[in-house]
């Protein structure tokens, strides 16, 4: 089994130089072929030159600097795509995930019973309202997308790279890894891991972000929001039935009011709220259709530097040329 960890890196030249030697001393003690992609995201500080000095100065290290930030996941595509081994393994670049607990994720893929692997934690590395907006999104995630094993996804998995063909078209500036990984399998399992506490610094990854990285996957991956619109929208309208039968039986009894002035606030507001709601999920999800066809990307790689080879990159999109379209020699 030969390994590529990719790593997306922001933030983190203070951490990188021990993460990739421990990194390579693990590796090399279970004699497992190796090599380590460093993804720079766009990183304001002297993150690139740490990782390309890396890349120069190991072998085995290759280092990518994208053009600008794009996010975790989409740098995590970055790095998959260029992996030229057997098994990708992605860990995150603050010293968190221990890399000495690499073999165990690894020793769960022997055989075929599983193509993905997650290492979760014995014991949770963030602070409480960070872990309950991680465990509330997960638990969304497995009722709104149908993921089974939402609870067990982190940022610190191994899986087989053939799983990439899975999501070799997946474009757009919106990338969730653990959604397009479960296109390609079901053979999804765990093994619990002792994670660290953050070296350096704070996360970057704060409530609000992970809420909004939860939004692009209910949204940019999922029918639900839309389905739910139209739930709302339904029972709105039970709901104005009530009030209209109620408002006509008294009528028809001789109870009623002058005004009538609550009734139809109550009616307009209720009706309106549900149409907001409804013109809302709309509106997102017409702005990643029109993101996706002005050709967004999901990255751009600004430089790269280490042994990469042609056949490590990803192919091209051929563009079909149809008859009549100026294919024709001389044109």
């Amino acid at each position: 089994m030969s390994v590529s960890v990719v790593i997306p890196c922001y933030r983190s030249a203070r951490t990188l130089p021990t993460l990739v030697s421990r990194i390579v001393s693990t590796l090399s003690q279970v004699s497992v072929r190796h090599e380590i992609l460093l993804v720079v995201d766009g990183s304001p500080d002297e993150t690139w030159e740490t990782a390309a000095a890396l890349a120069r100065s190991i072998e085995g290290v290759r280092a990518v600097n994208l053009s600008r930030n794009y996010g975790q996941h989409n740098a995590l595509v970055a790095g998959i795509r260029e992996a030229a081994h057997d098994v990708v393994v992605t860990l995150d670049d603050d010293l968190q995930h221990p890399p000495e607990q690499i073999p165990s994720l690894l020793a769960a893929l022997e055989g075929d019973r599983l193509d993905l692997v997650y290492g979760v934690a014995v014991e949770e590395e963030h602070g409480f309202l960070r872990n309950l907006a991680s465990r509330s999104v997960k638990a969304g995630l497995s009722g709104a997308l149908g993921i089974r094993t939402a609870q067990e996804i982190s940022a610190f998995r191994a899986f087989r790279t053939r799983l990439r063909d899975g999501f070799r078209g997946l474009s757009g500036p919106h990338a969730s890894i653990d959604v397009a990984l479960s296109w390609a399998t079901a053979k999804v399992g765990s093994v619990q891991v002792q994670m660290n506490q953050r070296a350096h610094g704070r996360s970057n990854y704060t409530v609000r972000m992970l809420f909004r990285h939860a939004m692009n996957m209910l949204v940019g991956y999922s029918a639900a929001p839309l389905r739910a619109a139209s739930y709302l929208g339904f029972l709105a309208g039970v709901i104005g039935l009530v009030l209209g039968v109620g408002v006509l039986w008294r009528f028809a009894v001789g109870d009623t009011t002058v005004a009538g002035f609550t009734t139809v606030a109550s009616m307009v507001a209720l009706f309106s709220s549900a149409q907001l709601f409804a013109i809302g999920m709309l509106g997102e999800y017409v702005g990643r259709i029109h993101g996706s066809g002005m050709g967004r990307p999901t990255y751009v790689v600004r430089e790269r530097v280490g042994p990469f080879h042609a056949t490590d990159r990803p192919e091209e999109p051929v563009i079909p040329v149809h008859a009549g379209a100026g294919s024709g020699p001389g044109e």
